[in-house]
Parts: C-alpha cells; sequence; structure tokens
C-alpha cells in the first residue's frame, strides 16, 4: 500500500514521479524547489539563468525519474536533484560563455601598488586548492556543502545521505587536515 504523499520521503517521490503520477511529482517539486533555489542563486547572480536551470532541472527529473527509481542508488533523491541542477548550470555556464566572447585586454608593464597582495593570495588560493584536493572525497563532499553552499549540519546529513554525526566527524576531521596541511 502506497503511503500519502506527505509521508513519503523524497526517493519514493522519485519513485512514484517516474511511475507517471503527477501529484508524486508536484510534492517533490513543492518540497525541494526552495532549497534548490536557494542553492543555485548561491552560484549565479543571473535571475534568468537560474530560472532556466530550475526549469530545465524539473524536466529533467520528470523525464529521466526512471533512471533513479530503476538505479540500486546509494545516494539519495536531493543528491541526485542536486546533480542534474548543477550540470544545467555548467551547461548554462558554458552557453554563455561560448556567445559572449570577450576580448581580453592587453597586459600593461605598470605594477599596481597592491601586486605583492595579488601574489600572496594567488599563493595561499593555490596551496588551500592543493590541501583540498588532498581530502578525501566524503570530507570535500561535506565542506562543499556546509561551507560553500551554507547548509547546516541535518541538511548535509539529508542532501548526502549519512547521518549527522557522520557528517560532523568527517567537518572535524576536514578542518584538522586542512589546518595541518596549510600551516
Amino acid at each position: 500500500m502506497k503511503r500519502s504523499l506527505e509521508a513519503a520521503d523524497e526517493g519514493e517521490l522519485v519513485r512514484r514521479t517516474a511511475a507517471g503520477e503527477r501529484r508524486a511529482f508536484d510534492e517533490l517539486y513543492r518540497r525541494t524547489a526552495p532549497w534548490l533555489l536557494a542553492r543555485l542563486r548561491r552560484r549565479c547572480a543571473d535571475e534568468d539563468v537560474v530560472a532556466d536551470v530550475m526549469q530545465e532541472t524539473y524536466l529533467a527529473v520528470w523525464r529521466a525519474a526512471g533512471s533513479f527509481a530503476g538505479a540500486n542508488v546509494g545516494g539519495s533523491a536531493v543528491g541526485w536533484l542536486w546533480t542534474i541542477a548543477a550540470h544545467r548550470l555548467v551547461d548554462a555556464f558554458r552557453r554563455r560563455a561560448r556567445l559572449s566572447q570577450v576580448p581580453v585586454a592587453p597586459v600593461t608593464e605598470t605594477v599596481s601598488p597592491a601586486a605583492e597582495d595579488e601574489v600572496m593570495a594567488a599563493r595561499v588560493g593555490q596551496e588551500l586548492e592543493q590541501a583540498l584536493l588532498e581530502l578525501p572525497p566524503e570530507a570535500r563532499q561535506v565542506l562543499r556543502a556546509m561551507v560553500l553552499d551554507g547548509f547546516s549540519v541535518r541538511e548535509t546529513s539529508l542532501l548526502l545521505g549519512v547521518p549527522e554525526n557522520t557528517v560532523k566527524t568527517r567537518a572535524r576531521r576536514a578542518r584538522i587536515a586542512l589546518r595541518e596541511a596549510l600551516s
């Protein structure tokens, strides 16, 4: 027997959407659209692009719900949804870059007073990037969700499909590893 839509988790809503249940899709949209919209806005300030990505994402969810429902996926439906949206956003950025090939300004010989600051910032940025790459993928996922996306421990837990204590442990270990790598 099917649970009510309100009692169904997001994975069940996707499976029911795959079966053609429009109300399940509507409920999935109602639950996830505000979160997804906020997350996309953190990555893109252009409201038109965000609106297009939202539309493309939910169209893809409607069409591809069977690929999630039919697969033995270890991740969460919300993570699957974010993956679709992230790919659509990258596609939108690529389209924009192709359409607006901006000529690069010629390099001048003058050095600004803050050149040393820029060099130091670039060096620190490279060190941080390298330290992030050396983290285990699970730790990078937690940091990305909590630091870049601003999610709480609970939201990160739901997104990644792991217990809250696991999120806390991974975040703590990642911070320690970064601190050691950058010291």
